[in-house]
């Protein structure tokens, strides 16, 4: 199999960081791993790596590695010294590889130096832990590379790095028991280590044992103190076992502690809360507020308060407060108004109040871009275009190369229809970003809208050449894309061809089978296939109001006026805004429906939002259908 770049960076890791401080005697730090992140963190300065690796390893059979069992039922693996001395050789030439950052041959040597001496716990584990540093799809393979952990986990559980990983790994991928088991093992054995107290607790709390995660989390305080952190995590497993005895003296336990400290006093509060005794939480709040004034933190839970009780006047006064509190941290304060926007916004409230908050909190913040993008979505779900893509332009002069953000300029400006500034965005994206692959899928449909066909096949060839060739959809999507443009440009030939070529790489591409599906309708060629490609997208998108008119128009053009008026009136009902194509859609088949009054209603609906069609005023005018 191939070693994708994470793959390798564990590895290396392992190979480079653990081996060494496992090997080093007294050696002393914490270690935190993390199998779903791109790093793993070690508190040690002989961290490094080498700095060029290969990213291809021979296949791995993982049904082919025998588990070195002490015992195969009473009967000892038979491995004569001489094999034992020559395992050991190849994983110390192994050791001396992955120094030099040959990972392959580290990886090579290590199978080697297994399939000579499967008892050698340390070989087995390191080839295991590379094993799920691999695809961790492949359950075989990740069975067998925990399988190969947990040998020398069973052998030497007191190599405290190597037993961290294995019990880290069993708890990231599911085994809930076997990591219990591990920190069970490891808490008696490293009593002064704290770490292994907390996976301890949080491995007795994911399988529902509460009371066993508590008295984790006292053994810890024993040698730490009280802290707020550890006592919001027993109350919360209070909470969890519905005890409220329980969780209230604890957090009285806190407080008991330093009564002055606001922090504890706006727990205690929050506990109360929980268990809607709103009375008693308020006079927490207030104390919290009344020892530290500017204490932001104490400003929310009031708001959350007042929120609870229905009094919308001193929530507004304490969101106020919140946000201009300098104690309080920027995040916090976005997330303040991202709850107090949205509620005003459902609500649809004065928007005077939204725009006083942002403000204030520019005033304070002027140069945090995230501040102006959440300004930007507040526009964006008011449909006001024109300050949502002022308030963008505001954050890309903060950061001029963030991709996601020129993404979304874009975006706002074809929603408003305005294709040269979203062009005009495009570009400026590309100088900052020549390969970001996404931002071409946004500036091709704006040529496109434009008229500019050749331009945006241009950016769908430029496209096409800097994709990754292993992502089948992306690539199923720009063939797609360019096959829109080419009918556009009236070469139905080539046009159905590239829309061949996309279902083949992607024959499930929803948008490509419905775009190709209407116009073969359109020219009226294989209405067959048509209706077949057409189906298959309103199945996967049974709501879709494009797909749906799609497939009733395949059948009015087949003459079948019943379904296609069932199937047009589905996507008249899942549509959200109105939509002149679906209307004309409608109306052509009201009338040939035996609906001629109703038809032209929808005519003129239609008519409205598109002005400019000859064939819509016809039909109006004349009340009638016309065919061209």
């Amino acid at each position: 199999m191939k070693f994708n770049s994470k793959s390798i960076f564990f590895c290396l890791i392992l190979a480079c960081v653990i081996m060494p401080l496992v090997l080093a005697q007294g050696k002393k730090g914490n270690v935190r791993i993390n199998l779903s992140a791109d790093t793993i963190d070690v508190d040690s300065s002989t961290a490094g790596m080498p700095a060029a690796v290969s990213k291809k390893a021979r296949p791995v059979d993982a049904t082919s590695f025998r588990l070195g069992k002490e015992f195969l039922g009473d009967r000892r693996l038979a491995i004569s010294e001489q094999d034992k001395e020559k395992a050991e050789y190849i994983f110390m030439e192994a050791e001396r590889q992955k120094a030099k950052g040959n990972i392959d041959a580290f990886f090579d040597l290590l199978r080697q130096a297994h399939a000579i001496d499967p008892t050698n716990s340390a070989v087995s584990y390191y080839l295991g832990y590379c094993m799920l540093s691999m695809d961790n799809s492949d359950n075989i393979r990740q069975s067998v590379g925990l399988a190969l952990m947990q040998q020398h986990f069973k052998a030497k559980p007191s190599d405290y790095y190597e037993s961290y990983f294995y019990g880290d790994a069993c708890q990231k991928l599911g085994h809930k028991d076997q990591a219990l088991n591990v920190w069970k093992t490891l808490a008696p054995l490293f009593p002064a280590k704290p770490d292994v107290q907390y996976q301890l607790a949080d491995a007795y709390a994911s399988n529902g044992d509460f009371h066993h995660a508590i008295a984790s989390y006292d053994s810890i305080e024993q040698t730490e103190g009280k802290s707020i952190q550890l006592t919001a995590h027993k109350v919360n497993f209070y909470m969890m076992m519905s005890d409220t005895a329980g969780a209230l003296k604890e957090g009285h336990a806190l407080l008991a502690t330093a009564p002055a400290n606001a922090q504890y006093n706006l727990l205690m509060g929050n506990v109360f809360m929980e268990f809607n005794k709103n009375d008693s939480a308020l006079a927490y709040f207030d104390r919290a507020q009344r020892l530290e004034p500017d204490n932001g933190y104490a400003y929310m839970a009031k708001a959350n308060y007042y929120n609870t009780i229905g009094d919308s006047v001193n929530y507004d006064k304490q969101i106020y407060q919140a946000l201009v509190s300098n104690e309080l941290d920027v995040d916090s304060k976005l997330g303040v108004l991202t709850d107090y926007t949205g509620k005003l916004l459902q609500q649809r409230d004065s928007s005077e109040r939204v725009n006083n908050l942002f403000k204030v909190l520019l005033n304070q913040h002027p140069h945090e871009g995230k501040i102006h993008e959440l300004y930007s979505q507040y526009f964006l779900a008011k449909q006001d275009y024109k300050n949502a893509a002022e308030q963008i332009g505001y954050a890309l002069d903060i950061d001029p190369t963030n991709a996601d953000e020129w993404k979304q300029l874009m975006m706002v400006n074809l929603m408003a229809e305005n294709f040269p500034k979203a062009i005009e965005a495009a570009q400026k994206a590309l100088e900052y970003n020549p390969d970001n692959i996404n931002l071409y899928q946004y500036i091709a449909p704006a040529y496109y809208q434009m008229k500019q066909y050749d331009k945006a096949l241009e950016i769908y060839q430029k496209a096409i050449a800097i994709a990754d060739s292993s992502d089948i959809d992306l690539h199923s999507n720009l063939l797609g894309g360019m096959a829109d443009v080419y009918y556009s440009k009236g070469d139905t030939t080539l046009a159905f061809k590239t829309y061949e070529d996309a279902l083949a790489i992607s024959p499930g591409n929803t948008s490509v089978l419905n775009n190709y599906a209407y116009f073969l309708s359109v020219t009226g060629k294989d209405l067959d296939k048509a209706e077949r490609m057409s189906g298959l997208a309103v199945k996967a998108n049974p709501t879709n109001s494009t797909f749906l008119d799609t497939y009733a128009w395949i059948y009015f053009k087949k003459g079948e006026y019943k379904l296609a008026l069932t199937y047009i009136e589905s996507a008249l009902s899942n549509n959200k805004t109105d939509n002149a194509d679906i209307f004309e859609h409608y109306a052509d088949i009201l009338f040939m429906s035996g609906q001629p009054e109703k038809a032209v209603t929808y005519w003129e609906k239609a008519l409205k939002l598109n002005p400019d069609s000859d064939i819509l005023a016809k039909k109006v005018k004349f009340k009638t259908y016309f065919y061209k």
